[in-house]
Parts: C-alpha cells; sequence; structure tokens
C-alpha cells in the first residue's frame, strides 16, 4: 500500500478522534498527545460511555420498567451485585482499548488487509469477505472460550473473574465485560487476526468491535429471545450455570458442531415435567 492511501485510514482515525475527544475534553488536554494515545484515549471514553450507558438504560428498562415481565423478581441482581460489575469492567476497560487502540495502529501502517471504502472492491465481494470476517471471528471466539475453560490455569487465573456470575440473580448487562482484562482482550484477539486473512473494511471493523459491548451486555440480561440461530442469553445463561455448554458467540453453530450445544428450550421443558 502507498503512502497516499494509508493516509485515508490515518485521517479517518484522526477524524474519530476529533469528533469524540473533541466533545468530551478541552483540546489542551488531548491535542498535543501523540496519535496513538489519542487514538486509546477515545477508545477509553467511546467505550467506557457505550458500557455505562447502555447497561443502565437496558437494566432500567427490564428491571424496573418491564419488572416482572422479562426477569422474576427474585431473578434481579442486587444493585450491590451490579455495582461490582461495574466495578471489575472499570479496572479492565483502560486494558481492552488497547486492543482496538493497536489494530488502529496496524491498519495505519499497512500491516493488514484492510480496505478504506466499500468501493474499492465492490458490494458483493464486501458482503463475501464480511460474512468470512464473521465467520472466522465466530470460530476463533468458540475456541478461545472454550480453551479458557478446558485449561485450568486460564480458567482458574483469567476466566473464574467472570464465572463468579454463575446463577440468573447475578447475571446482568453489566456483567458482559465484568472480565479480567487478559481474558477479555483474548476473547477479542480473533477480531483482529482477523484483519491478516481476510480483506476488512475498517469502518465495519471498528464498528464491529464496539458493538460487542452492547452484544456482551444483552447476552447476560438472561431473557431469551427465541431467535434461532443467535446465541442470545437463554444460551448463554446456561452457559454460565453448567460451565461445559453454549461456548458460541453471535450463533449456537460451532456448539451445534461440536457438541456442546444445550438449548434453553429443552431445560424449560424439563422445569415443566
Amino acid at each position: 500500500m502507498g503512502d497516499e492511501y494509508l493516509q485515508q485510514f490515518l485521517d479517518e482515525t484522526t477524524w474519530y478522534n476529533h469528533i469524540v475527544l473533541g466533545y468530551l475534553l478541552p483540546t489542551n488536554l488531548w491535542y498535543p498527545l501523540p496519535h496513538f494515545l489519542q487514538t486509546w484515549l477515545r477508545n477509553y471514553l467511546a467505550g467506557t460511555l457505550l458500557y455505562l450507558i447502555s447497561g443502565f438504560l437496558w437494566c432500567f428498562y427490564i428491571y424496573y420498567l418491564k419488572r416482572n415481565v422479562y426477569v422474576p423478581k427474585d431473578a434481579i441482581p442486587t444493585n450491590k451485585a451490579m455495582l461490582l460489575q461495574i466495578y471489575v469492567a472499570m479496572k479492565a476497560m483502560p486494558w481492552y482499548c488497547a486492543l482496538p487502540s493497536l489494530s488502529e495502529y496496524m491498519i495505519e501502517n499497512g500491516w493488514t488487509k484492510c480496505y478504506d471504502r466499500v468501493g474499492e472492491v465492490g458490494w458483493l465481494p464486501h458482503l463475501l469477505y464480511l460474512s468470512l470476517y464473521l465467520v472466522f471471528v465466530e470460530f476463533g471466539i468458540y475456541w478461545m472460550h472454550r480453551e479458557l475453560h478446558d485449561i485450568k490455569p486460564l480458567y482458574k487465573y483469567l476466566h473464574a473473574t467472570h464465572h463468579i456470575y454463575n446463577k440468573q440473580n447475578t447475571l446482568s448487562p453489566f456483567a458482559g465485560l465484568a472480565f479480567h482484562p487478559v481474558d477479555g482482550i483474548l476473547q477479542a484477539v480473533p477480531h483482529v487476526i482477523a484483519l491478516f486473512i481476510i480483506p476488512t473494511h475498517f469502518t465495519t471493523h471498528v464498528r464491529l468491535l464496539f458493538l460487542e459491548a452492547i452484544w456482551t451486555a444483552n447476552i447476560h440480561d438472561c431473557i431469551h429471545g427465541k431467535l434461532w440461530p443467535v446465541m442470545g442469553a437463554g444460551y448463554h445463561t446456561i452457559h454460565h450455570t453448567t460451565y461445559r455448554h453454549n461456548y458460541g458467540h453471535y450463533t449456537i453453530w460451532m456448539d451445534w458442531m461440536l457438541g456442546t450445544l444445550r438449548d434453553p428450550s429443552d431445560e424449560e421443558g424439563k422445569k415443566v415435567t
């Protein structure tokens, strides 16, 4: 890639930095910083706001506005439990934000297969590449998540931090990012590895990384959406209670193929009988 082409990526990330930091901070606090630190600060502030605002709005809706509609009263987590989840997530947030900042640095330097505009490849190849990207990420996160359970030291020292939330009344949207920072980064690494293998639209990659915050909040709310083949909260709640099922991320396909799927409908049937 030529310098002129790479400048497009740099211009785009600079534009993101100016929008987010320009609105949230006085110019003299962020403008003198090196570009990489500006990017990290933008990711940190945007990620924190997205996590807190989306988590608060979703909790307010399902626990208060729709109290006893989606979640039984005895399954609503305490405020203390949710505050602990926020505390764990906020301790990890500075480290989480290093990964997208690093991926943007690698993209700006031409080390990946990213492209800047859909028109460069055409819509049909773009949609094909996006599909391959999502399949790769699904595959990668499934195995990363599964190994975090199967390799005992990884579970003990990393993933167990997240699995203290092992009952419906301890899970909430705020649990979605309540990980040991290394654990959270490892589970997001497939998003970055994909950039070296699959041509990827840069803006789509950035959006998908930030949508992770909303997605992980959604799959920890314990509400079974019954939208096949989506790996929704009904499936993920089972993962938190059995530890051996439903490792997938967006869909149930990997669990179905590898024999680790447990369906919430089967669990409901057992309760009825």
